[in-house]
């Protein structure tokens, strides 16, 4: 017999998620408007999220990520250029392409990558962090320590976008409508390149996909199959896979997550909860559950009251 708390997971997460690759794809604005500033910001009920996000700048500290992935920040932050020759930054109205150095590094050597390995001009690169880390206003819940990134599952086009498209185009579907498997229609075999490329990346801890894609690298995937451990099923995450990096080396204040197994996890015992019925069509709760408060400043590490406040 499912607990209670198990059952509302089942039915709430997926929905909460599904809500969170949407806004990946809302649209943005060229000419977005500052947030307004806070009537009382050292109220400590306040949302983490109303104070970091506005911080557009990061802060000026020595460069280390501090907490979790999901309850944390960043110190002195990198941004990662706008425009490369083998990458482009979207929705940049989101002020969201910051992140550890070593992140940085990892996606430019990525990006060099997709483009030998499977012909791609380059990566169309989606959320990273915000110029301090934290808790985001919209969307995730992680990319809160600057070593999470999203990367688009559409090749960048063989020439520079305009601000205009970097707002308003979305990143192709790959998922079959059902959600039980790869629409064959968008999917193709460098699609598989580059995803193993990112998980054979050394410093890489996970990467997020949709259930759907994970069942296709498992049945397509040749040769050294060790890094589909890595790679994970996730709600959401139809248009885009997600990379999350190690802690860096050395890095004592950033909250390590568990190594992955060994196991390729392609068995139908490791696929049968993602396409079971209760999470491919969740039903809600017959009472709707009280909204989970969201982080206050006093629920991350006592370090980021220092990179909130730092100039």
């Amino acid at each position: 017999m499912m607990r209670p708390r198990l059952i509302l997971a089942v039915v709430l997460f997926p929905a909460m998620l599904a809500v969170t690759a949407v806004q990946a794809q809302d649209k943005g604005s060229v000419n977005p408007k500052p947030l307004p500033p806070l009537a009382n910001p050292n109220d400590p009920n306040i949302a983490a999220k109303e104070l970091f996000g506005r911080k557009p700048k990061p802060a000026s500290l020595p460069v280390h990520s501090i907490g979790f992935y999901a309850k944390g920040c960043i110190a002195g932050a990198e941004a990662l250029p706008i425009n490369g020759k083998t990458w482009q930054v979207m929705r940049l109205s989101r002020n969201r392409n910051w992140g550890h150095p070593d992140l940085i590094a990892l996606l430019e050597r990525l990006s060099e990558k997709a483009h030998k390995v499977a012909g791609w001009p380059g990566l169309l690169v989606g959320d990273m962090s915000q110029p301090r880390g934290g808790p985001m206003l919209t969307g995730h819940a992680s990319h809160q320590i600057g070593l999470d990134a999203d990367i688009w599952l559409t090749p960048m086009p063989a020439r520079m976008l305009s601000r205009e498209e970097r707002e308003e185009i979305s990143a192709v579907m790959m998922v079959r409508p059902d959600r039980l498997d790869i629409d064959p229609k968008a999917w193709t075999p460098t699609h598989l390149s580059v995803i193993r490329a990112a998980a054979q990346e050394p410093q890489v801890e996970r990467i997020f996909v949709n259930a759907a894609i994970k069942k296709a690298l498992c049945r397509e995937a040749k040769g050294d199959r060790s890094w589909l451990s890595k790679v994970r099923p996730m709600y959401g995450h139809d248009y885009h896979f997600h990379i999350r990096m190690k802690c860096p080396a050395g890095s004592g204040t950033c909250t390590p997550q568990e190594p992955p197994s060994g196991s390729e996890g392609c068995s139908a015992g490791d696929l049968a909860y993602w396409f079971s019925d209760a999470v491919l069509h969740p039903k809600p709760p017959p009472t709707p559950p009280k909204p989970k408060p969201p982080l206050t400043l006093a629920n991350l590490p006592t370090e980021c009251r220092q990179v909130l406040l730092a100039p």
